[in-house]
């Protein structure tokens, strides 16, 4: 999230790159915690935000997406001036997925799920070879900051779908604005099944944008100046239609 933060930043925004409780680190700090503990994280640095901006708004990569989402169907209406959902992971049945994902859950179920490993696998969300290349050599280095982990336990993946879970349940209460930005090529998540369902449940206003040259990871791959660029530009709109209903009403 880091380039788009920047960009964010040069445009005129305050901008806060939150870590989430258990991630970054090694792999019993991610099993230490659960999706409670990471939505905490996101919480805490919305208070902090709010006590120094007039709007705040709020934007994630696929489970932080869904982060974003249940922060703003569980705040008060207008808490929140816009959210920037980027490859949102509500569905993993993108075109590298396992073509057996549909037995997972019951996977987790049995004593050994918990247990069980998930190694990531190419192209790792990444279209542009040498991006690519760089973001895998950080991950196989034990850089968990520049690459993220190589391999994720059943437990934490049992976490992300009580998370899911959870979001697809909110989504109809969630009336903040939403920029939904998706690869058509998403290699983890389908435009289908995550971005289309989004844009018919959400109960406030969307804009839905997908990107053709990039895989899941949009806001590292080939079109993250696009990613930045709507984003700027959505959270810019969203911001002066709120400023034009102040003026009438105050008319």
């Amino acid at each position: 999230m880091r380039f788009v933060g920047k960009r964010l930043a040069s445009a005129g925004f305050t901008v806060y790159g939150m870590q989430l409780v258990g991630h970054c680190g090694s792999e019993a700090d991610l099993l230490a915690t659960g999706w409670r503990d990471w939505y905490h994280s996101v919480e805490a640095a919305y208070r902090r935000l709010a006590r120094h901006c007039e709007r705040v708004y709020v934007g994630g990569l696929s489970m932080g997406a869904l982060l974003a989402l249940h922060l703003a169907a569980n705040l008060p209406e207008r808490a929140l001036s816009g959210l920037a959902l980027y490859s949102t992971t509500l569905w993993y049945d993108g075109w590298n997925t396992n073509p057996l994902r549909f037995l997972l859950p019951l996977v987790l179920r049995l004593p050994f799920g918990h247990r069980y490993s998930f190694w990531e696998e190419p192209p790792f969300g990444i279209k542009d070879e040498r991006l690519r290349q760089v973001v895998v050599s950080r991950m196989l280095s034990g850089d968990s900051v520049g690459g993220g982990l190589p391999v994720v336990r059943g437990q934490s993946i049992s976490e992300l779908h009580r998370l899911i879970r959870r979001v697809k349940r909110e989504l109809h209460a969630v009336t903040t604005p939403a920029l939904i930005l998706h690869a058509s090529e998403d290699d983890m998540t389908s435009v289908r099944s995550n971005a289309d369902v989004l844009e018919r449940n959400l109960a406030g206003p969307v804009r839905k944008v997908l990107l053709d040259d990039c895989y899941h990871m949009i806001t590292v791959d080939r079109q993250r100046r696009e990613v930045a660029d709507h984003t700027i530009d959505f959270f810019r709109s969203t911001a002066a239609r709120n400023n034009d209903v102040l003026r009438r009403a105050a008319a």
